[in-house]
């Protein structure tokens, strides 16, 4: 594992998950009450034996940069590292990143720096867990140009993602990105022990050192899934690596808030409580979550929060989180805070007419998400009765029927959404 340099891709603007990419990068973005995106697979990655990362991107980054250096700090003797690198523009090539191929292409110099024979191609929004030396081991046993992680997907799921046809040795014979139902007859690969089944790109690559450099050279091969792995399945051997493991696309809201809300079910698809496997990140040392005379089922609540006389079902609370008197709470993401407020902050907010961070007393939220630092005030009912599946409002967004307070959004006592 020595001989491979993972490289993880941030992703464009996020707009997909906008408002919560508002003022962070996709990779930012809190994921089940108190890890970031960027936790799922640099966790894989140090649980798998690869110690040296690259993570590309280049909007809204200050956050994630932030989180990875107070986060993933090594001792002097090890070459291990995690290294953000932002899109810049040079007297080689003045345009920001074009797509995941270009994003690699721009990045070449920094990468060329180092030592590796072999580079895992990684997402940073996707939530899974996976042995990557198994990938690894099988890259090397097909003795394979490149290898594409898959998952085996429905006919109804197939239009979303790039579906790949593989032989009975494993390799891939066609590749047909983001197919309509039409095209999908034929495209079926025969998997053991699933039969009959769709194969789905995960956005998960392994290539050994020359190809790829030679792969992303030519500037108008900007990504991997809509142009590179298509004009390589013919010319060389693509093989495929089948995950038979939970994966989620966590890339637009309404994947983004099933996948947390499935976090609270009895047992969770994803499991954040393998001492094996552990999901590292920021360690805050924060006090344990105070909770008086409530009613919490099926939940998760992080530490740091604060929750009195309220009703939580079917919910997640971030940590530093501040629940009112008298509050319900149902299939709804708290995100909670960066900091706790003090008693001279609250009250020069309540003198500007803003309430404290937090959700204020007697409120009503159902299947929303309260991002971090949002100010909710009393009385307020997040409902969304009339179903309304996109709008802006004055504080708020409304995506596929979820309303989202953004991040230090206000929203005044006694509002109704």
């Amino acid at each position: 594992m020595n001989d491979v340099l993972s490289v993880i891709l941030g992703g464009g603007r996020g707009s997909r998950l906008f408002p919560l990419t508002l003022q962070r990068s996709k990779p930012a973005v809190p994921i089940a009450g108190k890890y970031r995106l960027i936790d799922i697979p640099i966790s894989n990655c140090l649980n798998s034996d690869l110690r040296r990362m690259f993570v590309l991107t280049q909007f809204n980054s200050e956050s994630l940069n932030k989180h990875v250096g107070l986060t993933y700090k090594f001792d002097l003797f090890s070459s291990a590292f995690v290294s953000i690198l932002a899109a810049e523009q040079t007297e080689d090539d003045t345009n920001w990143f074009q797509g995941t191929a270009d994003a690699v292409r721009q990045s070449l110099r920094h990468l060329q720096t180092h030592r590796w024979k072999e580079a895992l191609i990684l997402s940073g929004d996707q939530l899974y867990q996976m042995d990557y030396r198994k990938l690894v081991e099988s890259h090397r046993r097909q003795v394979a140009d490149v290898t594409v992680a898959v998952t085996p997907v429905t006919a109804e799921q197939a239009h979303a993602f790039g579906i790949l046809k593989v032989n009975k040795q494993g390799r891939i014979v066609h590749f047909d990105e983001k197919p309509p139902r039409e095209r999908l007859e034929g495209l079926a690969s025969e998997v053991p022990g699933l039969g009959q089944t769709f194969l789905a790109s995960m956005g998960i690559y392994m290539f050994g050192r020359d190809l790829l450099v030679r792969s992303v050279n030519d500037p108008a091969l900007v990504d991997f899934g809509r142009h590179v792995i298509p004009k390589l399945v013919p010319e060389v051997r693509v093989h495929a690596y089948v995950y038979r493991g939970y994966w989620e696309d966590v890339g637009t809201i309404q994947s983004y808030f099933e996948a947390n809300l499935a976090l609270c079910q009895p047992v969770p698809p994803f499991d954040f409580y393998d001492v094996g496997r552990p999901v590292y990140t920021h360690p805050r040392f924060l006090p344990a979550t105070k909770v008086e005379s409530c009613t919490v089922e099926n939940a998760l609540v992080s530490e740091g929060s604060v929750i009195v006389e309220s009703e939580i079902r079917r919910s997640l609370i971030g940590i530093r989180a501040r629940v009112g008197k008298a509050v319900r709470i149902r299939e709804s993401l708290v995100l909670g805070a960066d900091y706790y407020e003090t008693s001279d902050e609250v009250q020069r907010a309540a003198a500007s007419g803003r309430p404290p961070i937090g959700i204020g007393d007697d409120c009503v939220i159902t299947r929303a998400i309260i991002d971090k630092n949002a100010r909710i005030g009393r009385g307020v009912r997040i409902v969304n009765e009339a179903a309304v599946k996109e709008m802006d409002g004055p504080g708020y967004f409304i995506r596929d029927g979820i309303v989202i307070v953004p991040k230090s959004g206000v929203v005044a006592d006694g509002t109704v959404i």
